[in-house]
This record gives structure tokens, C-alpha cells and sequence, in this order.
């Protein structure tokens, strides 16, 4: 006596969802320290300068690098010019090679 019926368009169009929106998530968002920020908060510090309060940092701190040397531009590759490049410097690596050998 229960069989499913397919409802009428004319039922659904009543129902509006297009009115209805969903609440937007909410996120706790922390914010994110610059390099310079952890620069300046790990010379100002001494808390960074051991770990576990047992390994000492203070060698390597001394030769981390600053931020501009390690900046890079970003260079887009294409493998044809990639290719061309890697073999002909392994010729010419391959090339010197033989002629020291001859000498």
C-alpha cells in the first residue's frame, strides 16, 4: 500500500531553496610570522638557542642565512631548452675528459 510516488513538479517549485544559503564555516586563523619576524625572535630569544633544553643551537644560528640569500626569482622550464642545456654541458664535461686524457 506504500508505494513511492514521484512528486510533481509543480510541489517542488514551491519549495524556494535557492533563497536558502548555508552558514559560512568559521575559522580561528593565526597569524603566519615573516621571516624577518622569526629572524628577530630567534636572535632576541635564548629559548630558541637550545632544544629540549639539552641540545645547543647557538653553532647553527650563527650560520643561518639571511632571508635575501636565500630568495630566488622563479624561472619557468621548458624541457627542450632543459634538455639542450644538460646535454651540451655533458659534452663539453665528456670532451675535456678525453682531451686530458690524450695529454
Amino acid at each position: 500500500a506504500d508505494i513511492p510516488v514521484i512528486p510533481d513538479l509543480e510541489d517542488v517549485q514551491e519549495e524556494d531553496l535557492a533563497m536558502q544559503v548555508a552558514a559560512p564555516p568559521s575559522v580561528q586563523v593565526n597569524r603566519v610570522l615573516t621571516y624577518h619576524d622569526l629572524d628577530k625572535d630567534l636572535m632576541k630569544y635564548a629559548a630558541f638557542q637550545t632544544l629540549d633544553g639539552e641540545i645547543d643551537l647557538k653553532l647553527l644560528t650563527k650560520v643561518l642565512a639571511p632571508e635575501h640569500e636565500l630568495r630566488e626569482d622563479d624561472v619557468s622550464w621548458d624541457w627542450d631548452h632543459l634538455f639542450t642545456d644538460v646535454s651540451s654541458e655533458l659534452v663539453t664535461d665528456w670532451d675535456l675528459g678525453q682531451s686530458e686524457r690524450e695529454d
